[in-house]
């Protein structure tokens, strides 16, 4: 059976990444079976052509076992590496290795972020898709507690979200999983 791949951050199983993806497969009706997730860890793998994972998703490729590929990976803060982060610099960067590993004709790439900044990561998608007073909550939350440690900052959000709205499901109705759900959809086409 040819399958899919679909390229993320953080582990396979998991991830919030990982999470959102199998959901959001799920409720656009896609055969999750028919996908090998690949599970890049930090976003500095991506970057790295020497990656087991390329090796491994070349030999399925050249073995005809996958035949599309998306890569989603997070736009973080260009303000904390300005090399691979923020929007551009993650984009064009990865189209980059996308060349450089041959993978053009068959690859296509989500980046992670809040749409009207541009900025963050998956669980600043999801902050955006939920209420607004909700998501002051949050916001609100976060500034009174001064949280100062960047690595932790999207646990933070996830874990925040988990626990205020622990009835809530992921807003996958909302028009910014828009542009994530066409590219997931045209993976199976």
């Amino acid at each position: 059976m040819v399958k899919v791949a679909i390229l993320h951050e953080g582990q396979k199983d998991k991830s919030l990444d990982s999470e959102i993806l199998k959901l959001l497969l799920e409720k656009l009706e896609l055969d999750k079976c028919k996908v090998e997730f690949f599970g890049f860890g930090a976003k500095s793998n991506f970057f790295k052509l020497e990656n087991v994972k390329y090796k491994r998703l070349q030999q399925q490729i050249d073995e005809e076992e996958i035949n599309k590929i998306l890569f989603i990976i997070d736009s973080d803060y260009i303000a904390n590496d300005s090399v691979y982060n923020g929007y551009d610099n993650t984009y064009n960067e990865l189209t980059k290795i996308i060349h450089l590993l041959n993978l053009e004709s068959i690859s296509d790439i989500y980046i992670s972020c809040e749409p009207i900044t541009k900025n963050g990561y998956m669980e600043s998608l999801v902050l955006s898709t939920i209420p607004k007073e909700q998501k002051q909550c949050i916001e609100n939350f976060l500034q009174c507690n001064e949280f100062k440690s960047k690595e932790n900052d999207k646990a933070i959000i996830n874990q925040i979200y988990k626990s205020a709205y622990p009835n809530a499901s992921y807003e996958f109705s909302h028009k910014n999983f828009n542009l994530l759900k066409q590219k997931l959809q045209k993976l199976f086409n």
